[in-house]
């Protein structure tokens, strides 16, 4: 089949179960959408409609008879759960060794040449949740005008301060030199800014968080997409998570509903091609929190915006939904989680049907470059366009 724009939405950390290797990860049993599916909050009849409970191993929301969309569960290859890994692989890098992680903080040679460069002491440095961090250091940040540097389960450098006290684009200088310095070994998949304002007792962070992410190793479907003449949109992060490689528009937002709201916007857009769009609030306002009623709530509000945006749709435009890794807000860590991930695939020219298990993120982007006619080995992975066109 041949499409005009392809409209690629990754629902931040929206997992649908725990992958065959989870226990690896330490996540056997874990299962974002089942967690947040016991809340009072969620509603989500749009996605039920498409076909989400049709999905493998997805036995307790109740499958629809005549689902709307083509539906899949998708098992990811990369050594990884984190954000960057798995978009890269939704493009085509195929991440063999997982990125450096730090369980006992940075090397001291790190943060010696951080500080010297930015003329400023290192409060922490040790894995933290972002909102303890600042509860627990921020005084001392204040106080001194040290940097709060810390880390998680994931391959994340993170700097946390105070507006005022460092102003948001100081900020950013500083995670600039950052990613300079962590190269080679230390080649962390991603240098977070996490800004913060407000007192002792009542620091909160910022929608000024900002991404510093290694370049892509390697040509991705975003690049091969734009060299063929079309165009590639990115809304949200994904600027952030390919440093920018491959895209030749990129709409920031601060939180999903701005996200949907430039959704809305770029359909509204002449262009033909590729829009990749993230929600990010999902994986870190409510994931991370463990706030099971917020992302079940989130989640009803992504489905309150779905029949809007469908019915604004033109011919030619294919709407794909999928999610990057899982982050169970009811387990016994605020990480992410190792899980399956869904795929929804709805258009004029999709036909409903469930395509199982597969195996990589990339059929993603195979999917897309081949809708869109543009020649692109995405690390060997099989295209579903025609799949999903076919009446068989």
């Amino acid at each position: 089949m041949k499409a005009k724009r392809v409209f690629l939405i990754v629902l931040d950390s929206v997992g649908i179960g725990y992958a065959p290797d989870a226990a690896d990860f330490g996540d056997h049993g874990a299962n974002t959408m089942k967690r947040i599916s016991s809340s009072a909050k969620f509603n989500i009849p749009n996605l039920l409609s498409l076909g989400l409970g049709n999905i493998d191993g997805v036995d307790y929301l109740g499958k629809t008879e005549k689902p709307l969309a083509a539906v899949a569960r998708i098992r990811e290859r990369s050594k990884g759960k984190d954000t960057t890994t798995g978009h890269w692989e939704m493009m085509g890098i195929v991440s063999e060794r997982p990125m450096p992680t730090y369980p006992d903080g940075f090397p001291l040679e790190i943060l010696d040449e951080f500080s010297r460069r930015t003329k400023r002491g290192v409060l922490c440095n040790k894995p933290y949740s972002g909102t303890d961090v600042i509860r627990d250091y921020g005084k001392a940040h204040v106080d001194s005008g040290d940097l709060i540097v810390y880390t998680s389960a994931d391959s994340v450098f993170q700097i946390a301060a105070h507006e005022d006290i460092v102003p948001p684009e100081k900020l950013y200088e500083y995670c600039r030199i950052a990613r300079e310095i962590l190269t080679g070994e230390h080649a962390v998949g991603r240098v977070i800014a996490r800004p913060f304002v407000g007192t002792e007792g009542a620091y909160k962070r910022t929608e000024n968080r900002h991404d510093f992410s290694l370049t892509p190793p390697k040509k991705t479907a975003m690049d091969a997409i734009g060299e063929s003449g079309l165009d590639v949109i990115s809304i949200g992060k994904i600027y952030d998570i390919f440093s920018g490689a491959g895209i030749k528009k990129s709409l920031p937002t601060h939180n999903n509903t701005e996200g949907m709201q430039t959704l809305l916007a770029a359909q509204k857009i002449d262009f033909s091609g590729f829009c990749f769009a993230n929600l990010v609030d999902f994986d870190m306002l409510y994931g991370h929190r463990q706030d099971i009623d917020g992302y079940a709530a989130a989640l009803s509000e992504f489905d309150e915006f779905l029949p809007d945006f469908m019915a604004n749709m033109q011919d030619g435009d294919v709407l794909m939904i999928t999610a990057d890794h899982g982050c169970d807000p009811g387990d016994d860590s605020t990480d992410h989680t190792r899980e399956h991930v869904p795929l929804l695939v709805y258009g004029k020219d999709i036909k409903p049907k469930n395509l199982g298990t597969r195996i990589g993120f990339a059929e993603i982007g195979s999917t897309v470059c081949d809708m869109l006619g543009v020649d692109f080995d995405c690390y060997g992975a099989e295209s579903l366009a025609e799949v999903i066109s076919s009446e068989n």
